[in-house]
């Protein structure tokens, strides 16, 4: 089986500095090849969430199949703390999301957004 290439977005504006490198160490432990961008500060959008976030985008490469990545990283999100009902309450502890898997735009939104480009341009010069 071929390793597919994967891009994650990641985001928190709950303690997020912390939550960041929670995700980025939990990352590491299951995509040995994993490498992250720097992080920036981006606002909220939509009128929902509380202001700053920090985001961050990460890339590696996987034998496993889409859904098995999701299952981690919803994982690595309830680890983190995250329940359903923050969002309700403009809170995100944790929001790891497979952007890119294998060449295929999974999440076309997320991909649009300024800090996902600019941390994949950013990331093509490493990897």
């Amino acid at each position: 089986m071929n390793d597919s290439l994967c891009i994650l977005g990641l985001g928190s504006n709950t303690d997020a500095t912390t939550q960041l490198a929670f995700a980025r160490e939990m990352l590491q432990t299951i995509f040995s090849d994993i490498r992250f961008s720097s992080i920036l500060e981006t606002e909220a959008i939509g009128s929902d969430f509380h202001s700053p976030f920090l985001n961050q985008v990460a890339i590696f490469h996987s034998q496993l199949s889409a859904y098995d990545i999701r299952k981690k990283l919803k994982k690595i999100e309830r680890q983190a703390g995250r329940q359903p009902r923050d969002k309700s309450q403009g809170i995100v502890k944790l929001d790891i999301d497979l952007i890119i898997y294998d060449s295929k735009v999974l999440k076309k939104n997320d991909l649009m957004r300024d800090f996902v480009q600019q941390g994949i341009n950013e990331l093509k010069e490493q990897y």
